[in-house]
């Protein structure tokens, strides 16, 4: 049964419910492999996000780190063999260009790892996504990408909604009549494990134009 974490942003570390249902999800500890939103900038290494996974007592044998430091054969070697696939965040366009270029997006579809995301690597996790300068992505004009698709949904996390909640529903309401987008901001995370959908913090669907808050369900 695949199993995907769809994570927004973590001000300190994972909240103990998450961190409860994350070590009982991920009891294949061998190998983490982290992919890079901005693989150019080899110092953006994770450590945020590993921190998070340390504080949740998740450590694995072995740590791997995709970016431009690793030949192309080297990474997809890499994410055949991880027990857990997490996607960084960063930049969301430069995470989408990186795994077009290396040839990543069917592997880590066909993997049978725990995939999680958060922010940029949340987004791209997703079947498409809309990248517009009004959620500060750095373009002109909206175009919609297509992510890696995992689940047949889209993805906005670690947005500031409670402050922006017409200007969500204004630039992504065209989509939302073709796909269900689960928005999100900090602390929260949406789990799919097989057909059931779980929500962690302050989650919104957004479909069909019509947006409303999901209930906890972890």
């Amino acid at each position: 049964m695949k199993t995907h974490f769809y994570l927004g942003w973590f001000n300190n570390f994972f909240p103990e419910n998450l961190s409860r249902v994350l070590q009982g999800d991920i009891t294949d500890r061998k190998a983490l492999a982290m992919i890079s939103s901005n693989p150019s900038i080899y110092e953006n290494d994770g450590a945020t996000e590993r921190s998070w996974l340390d504080q949740a007592g998740l450590m694995f044998d072995e740590y791997h780190l995709i970016n431009y430091r690793i030949q192309k054969e080297d990474a997809q070697t890499i994410i055949q063999n991880a027990s857990v696939i997490f996607l960084l965040g960063g930049d969301i366009l430069k995470l989408n260009s990186f795994l077009k270029e290396y040839e990543l997006l069917d592997l880590i579809k066909k993997s049978s790892a725990v995939v999680m995301g958060t922010s940029a690597g949340a987004i791209n996790m997703s079947s498409k996504w809309l990248c517009s300068k009004n959620f500060g992505d750095k373009v002109e004009m909206n175009s919609v990408y297509d992510g890696i698709g995992l689940d047949n949904f889209s993805v906005l996390s670690h947005f500031d909604l409670e402050n922006n909640m017409e200007l969500v529903q204004s630039e992504l309401s065209l989509l939302s009549e073709e796909i269900d987008i689960y928005a999100s901001n900090k602390d929260c995370a949406l789990r799919i494990k097989g057909d059931k959908i779980d929500v962690i913090g302050n989650i919104y669907l957004l479909s069909h134009s019509k947006i409303q808050k999901l209930d906890e369900t972890l």
